[in-house]
């Protein structure tokens, strides 16, 4: 199977304008998200999909060749900006049976679980996959930034919320983690090519516009998720506050 990375990366940003370019650890938050992409096995090529050419020449010229795809600015999601990747190299001869979409404020994001996702695709029944971590903390468990996945025995998403899944019945809430599982979703998706492209022609679904969770479309639509697990908590930056922190991580990690 021949798999592409994608990491959509804007400019634009209403809490963090210009995030891709900005220093973590002297060096673009994006070149450090598309250099642990590139150490990741499984993978055939790395491409940085954006509507920004101050983006793209930077991440061009860290690599030195061309690896960013300009794309419209029109999109609202990253797996729309995906599936016009897909297409523009598909007319430039290149095609690929999978697609990952990565986001491009993970700086941490760790090979091994590009890898797994990218494993999933071994069985030939896998539509789209994902990872899930275990909730240990109770903060997580009742934040509602902190999407629930809850899965089948068959390593399928059944449903993602903003909400504690499942709910205990008759069991006090500060509990609930002790008497069972809840899971994080790691929001990093992979695709077969052909059911990417499918995704994007869908129309907005009334639970993605209720807990404005894009994958749930896709659930909605009847599409498979399968569900990896991993230990990785991701640790995306969305504010400048969040830089901040991720600093201290990095020299924590470099140290």
């Amino acid at each position: 199977m021949k798999t592409l990375v994608i990491i959509p990366a804007r400019y634009a940003s209403t809490r963090f304008p210009g995030k891709p370019l900005a220093l973590l650890g002297g060096k673009p938050i994006l070149e450090h998200v598309y250099e642990r992409a590139s150490g990741a096995g499984m993978i055939d090529d790395v491409r940085v999909a954006t509507d920004d050419d101050r983006i793209a020449a930077c991440i061009d010229s860290a690599v030195g060749r061309k690896v960013a795809v300009m794309t419209s600015t029109e999109h609202k999601s990253g797996t729309d900006r995906c599936g016009e990747v897909v297409q523009k190299l598909h007319a430039q001869g290149s095609d690929y049976d999978i697609v990952l979409n990565l986001q491009g404020d993970e700086p941490f994001v760790r090979p091994c679980d590009i890898e797994a996702l990218a494993a999933c695709f071994r069985d030939p029944e896998v539509q789209i996959a994902t990872l899930r971590r275990r909730i240990v903390e109770q903060d997580d468990l009742l934040s509602p930034n902190c999407v629930k996945v809850v899965s089948s025995a068959a390593g399928r998403a059944l449903y993602f919320s903003r909400l504690p899944i499942p709910f205990r019945r008759d069991v006090p809430q500060e509990q609930w983690l002790v008497s069972g599982e809840y899971y994080k979703h790691i929001g990093m998706y992979a695709f077969r090519t052909d059911v990417l492209l499918e995704l994007c022609k869908l129309p907005q679904s009334a639970l993605e516009m209720s807990e404005k969770l894009e994958q749930l479309r896709w659930l909605e639509a009847g599409y498979q998720i399968a569900v990896a697990d991993t230990d990785y908590d991701g640790v995306g930056i969305d504010t400048p506050e969040d830089l901040v922190r991720a600093e201290v991580k990095w020299k924590e990690l470099n140290n």
